[in-house]
């Protein structure tokens, strides 16, 4: 079975970088309980102090963009947008699952 993942990086700056971090930490759960969603991880690079990003993992495309059109996504984008001081930058992929 594939999988649908999106990476999620953008920039804030250093003293907000804290305060990006709780908000989308504050999602995890609601995100996570949205149909399709088996990962909402966000993180920050421990080397570039003015990183933030989000792991998403998908049971499919379909799901991920349910979440895209989302109130809820809607909500989080308007939060974090004044503190972003670039636009996001989003890598998505369909990864095979393999048994081993």
């Amino acid at each position: 079975m594939d999988m649908f993942v999106a990476l999620v990086d953008f920039t804030v700056a250093p003293t907000q970088r804290e305060t990006t971090l709780k908000v989308l930490l504050k999602q995890v759960e609601k995100v996570t309980g949205m149909e399709g969603c088996q990962t909402f991880r966000p993180y920050c690079d421990p080397e570039n102090e003015d990183h933030v990003g989000v792991i998403h993992e998908w049971q499919d495309e379909a799901s991920f963009e349910g979440y895209l059109n989302s109130d809820g996504f809607a909500r989080l984008g308007a939060e974090l947008r004044p503190m972003m001081t670039s636009p996001p930058s989003s890598r998505r992929y369909v990864v095979k699952r393999k048994s081993v």
